[in-house]
């Protein structure tokens, strides 16, 4: 690295990060972070309330304040093009703004805040609506059919155009669920059965057999419906998924269900102060397992064991009531609604690795020990055939969210390969041998989806500067993780996503999600994180540049400025308050150990020197 970084620059500008991230820790000892709040659940929450008040008497006025919160926050969120992007960052959607617009006319604000309408009609019309909703998610209909949903019950969109959810295939046994190949992704059958039923409700089919099985469906996939409700009400502890369910139940009238009872409990329970809602409650897992992994082993063992123990008691020990996972997995919150999925489990097995007793050289306690073969077995199941992993459910189907991912196949690459290399040889031969054939059969997954230019795309992560709002440089440094860890970054694919990643780096030094995107602490740090994980000369320009635009960002505090660059499902945008802060820790921790072994190596040569001195020819 050039002169003007140097190591004591870097360790000040780490302290300095390391002791904002530590100061975000829950009384508990964990992270939870903090979620974008979101236009699009502030608007889906409004109209299930909106849905239950219409079935409740005249003089019941329980609901009114909050949703007169919820459409004051909205309407104060419009963008100047007249319509929402999912967080108070992003650009305006089509999705977002059509719910938004929707829940004026449903409220009956529409005089009230007649210019905030017009614009967003003006917009919503020049954007291309329905139509145009259906494009964004193609053949995947877990979004767009709930989404007209909600304009259909606001009276704005006819439900003859609203596509047909087939409900009563959720009467089937779980595992039929791949078989049929259900026109919604794996994590979405809440939604399934709530909006196919009030779609059928309000236009039933020509078909005279089709109508008769539906009828006959209705109140078994509503016991089916209240079985996999979470306790405390919110499904997937998503304030649309469970908006949906809700405003389609209460919109056929059935306010006392069951259903639609707790799902209005969470939703109460989950708006915030200022009358919106966030995208979820929170992403407490997932950050607390970056947090440990950025920080890398550093904690004393007062603030490991209550994180070892949090995170062991998150592992699921028994069958997932809709997605049907195997226990061993875990999931991004602690809270009823979670899902075990192929992201957070990898996250949480090295979280727990680098969570190891600071009396224990080499052993883990048997506890642990435990946790982590029943996560590796997990994963190890769910494989897909091509060798990589999707994220909740293998071989559900066809749609986005249920096929192979490449950074998250990275991801678990990372975490079988560490537990290999502290696993005890001669423990569980098998199963080692096992995760070793799945680390191989994924790489070869990887290079058959490497792009041209040696880049590879995330599932869960975007770049709203990107056409179609891609991120290759996340997904590329993300997979080139999983080289690093298995020492192949002199490979043709790492060696090919090297190169991408230098070609798309920032005049001013920094990243972002692409040539030409606006650097971001995120994606920067990321992209300096992996570059010196791969073992690139300590003064390579790349990482020279992109270290100074990192520290920069820290001297001046810009380093706590989240982007919105989270997918939560089919491009629901979010950002999360702890990512700029958990990548800058996680690239700096690792710039200072490089820097500081390159320091010592020096010092160590200079010292050898003094005490050989080379012999000059004269003395011979």
């Amino acid at each position: 690295m050039s002169e003007s970084i140097s190591y004591q620059r870097v360790q000040a500008a780490y302290q300095r990060a390391r002791a904002e991230l530590l100061s975000a820790r829950t009384d508990a000892g964990h992270w939870e972070g903090e979620l974008s709040t979101s236009a699009l659940s502030t608007a889906t929450a409004v109209m299930a309330l909106e849905m239950i008040r219409r079935h409740r008497p005249a003089d019941d006025h329980s609901l009114d304040s909050s949703i007169k919160q919820g459409i004051h926050w909205i309407a104060t969120h419009q963008n100047e093009d007249g319509g929402w992007g999912d967080t108070v960052k992003s650009f305006s959607n089509i999705s977002t703004s059509m719910l938004c617009h929707a829940v004026f006319h449903a409220t009956g604000n529409t005089e009230k805040f007649a210019t905030v309408v017009v614009n967003a009609k003006q917009y919503i019309d020049r954007i291309g609506g329905v139509e145009a909703v259906v494009a964004r998610y193609g053949k995947d209909k877990t979004f767009s059919v709930p989404i007209l949903t909600h304009c259909a019950l606001a009276g704005l969109v006819d439900w003859k155009t609203i596509p047909a959810l087939p409900f009563e295939l959720s009467c089937l046994p779980a595992n039929f669920y791949k078989t049929v190949r259900l026109p919604v992704v794996s994590y979405a059958l809440p939604a399934l059965i709530a909006i196919g039923q009030v779609r059928h409700h309000f236009q039933k089919p020509k078909n005279p057999i089709t109508r008769i099985i539906r009828n006959l469906s209705i109140q078994k996939s509503l016991k089916k419906l209240i079985s996999i409700q979470p306790t405390n009400g919110g499904f997937l502890e998503a304030a649309p998924l469970t908006s949906f369910v809700t405003m389609s139940l209460a919109g056929m009238g059935l306010v006392d269900h069951p259903v639609v009872k707790k799902g209005l409990e969470f939703l109460l329970a989950s708006a915030r102060p200022d009358g919106s809602w966030p995208i979820d409650t929170n992403l407490a897992t997932w950050t607390t397992t970056l947090s440990v992994n950025a920080i890398r082993g550093t904690l004393s063992e007062f603030e490991k064991t209550p994180i070892r123990q949090w995170l062991l008691q998150q592992q699921y020990q028994e069958l997932h009531p809709y997605t049907s996972a195997e226990p061993g997995g875990w999931a991004w919150t602690d809270l009823p609604g979670g899902v075990p999925d192929a992201d957070d489990t990898p996250g949480a097995i090295l979280a727990l690795l680098n969570l190891k007793p600071e009396e224990s050289e080499n052993e883990h306690t048997p506890e642990v020990r435990l946790a982590l073969r029943n996560g590796v077995q997990w994963l190890l199941d769910l494989q897909n055939s091509n060798g990589g992993w999707p994220t909740f459910c293998r071989g559900w189907g066809t749609l986005p969210f249920d096929q192979s991912a490449a950074d998250i196949s990275a991801h678990v690459i990372r975490a079988l390969q560490a537990w290999l290399q502290t696993e005890p040889d001669d423990a569980d031969i098998p199963l080692r041998n096992r995760a070793e054939r799945a680390i191989q059969h994924s790489f070869r997954y990887l290079a058959s989806v490497q792009r041209a230019d040696g880049s590879w795309l995330p599932l869960w992560f975007g770049n709203q500067h990107i056409k179609n709002d891609e991120n290759p440089v996340y997904g590329t440094a993300r997979v080139l993780a999983a080289y690093a860890s298995q020492e192949m970054s002199e490979s043709a694919q790492a060696e090919q996503a090297i190169k991408f990643l230098k070609s798309v780096q920032n005049d001013d030094g920094g990243w972002g999600g692409d040539a030409g995107a606006p650097s971001s602490v995120e994606e920067t740090a990321l992209a300096v994180d992996t570059l010196l994980s791969l073992g690139l000369d300590h003064d390579n320009p790349n990482i020279t540049s992109g270290l100074n635009w990192l520290l920069q960002q820290v001297e001046t505090n810009g380093f706590t400025e989240s982007t919105p660059i989270g997918f939560y499902f089919a491009k629901l945008w979010y950002f999360e308050q702890l990512y700029p802060i958990i990548f800058t820790v996680s690239a700096l921790h690792r710039a200072e150990m490089v820097l500081k072994k390159y320091t010592d190596d020096n010092l160590r040569l200079s010292l050898a020197e003094e005490d050989y001195p080379i012999m000059s020819t004269e003395n011979q």
